[in-house]
């Protein structure tokens, strides 16, 4: 570990079970449970878990936006849509990508975004 480094992350969850089928065949995530309101994430890029509570993460209330990479945008927009996400901002660019954003089962929004691929 390296000292004085966003190490870990946690967000809520209505519903594990459902948070934890989706990131599992969505994105190839592994789970651990901790108890039964509690569930720890791994092979994400950072680890972190999902904590059982009646509320959600979303920019729009001040919270954090975490963001995943694809080298693919559309497959994983596709994706996302295919194990039950909903697309909240479909794709669009920004100075240096392009990215879109959704909702997992509990309502959290998350968004996967893309290096704008050089012409020619």
């Amino acid at each position: 570990m390296q000292n004085n480094q966003i190490n870990y992350v946690e967000l809520p969850a209505k519903d594990l079970e459902a948070n934890k089928a989706f990131f599992s065949r969505c994105f190839g995530w592994q789970f651990e449970d901790y108890g039964a309101d509690y569930t720890a994430f791994s092979n994400a890029g950072l680890d972190g878990g999902f904590f059982r509570a009646n509320f959600t993460s979303r920019p729009q209330t001040g919270a954090a936006l975490v963001v995943l990479y694809s080298d693919h945008l559309e497959t994983t927009l596709e994706r996302v849509e295919q194990c039950g996400g909903i697309i909240e901002q479909p794709i669009f660019e920004f100075p240096g990508g392009r990215r879109f954003h959704f909702l997992d089962p509990c309502g959290n929004e998350w968004a996967v975004w893309s290096k704008v691929k050089a012409e020619g």
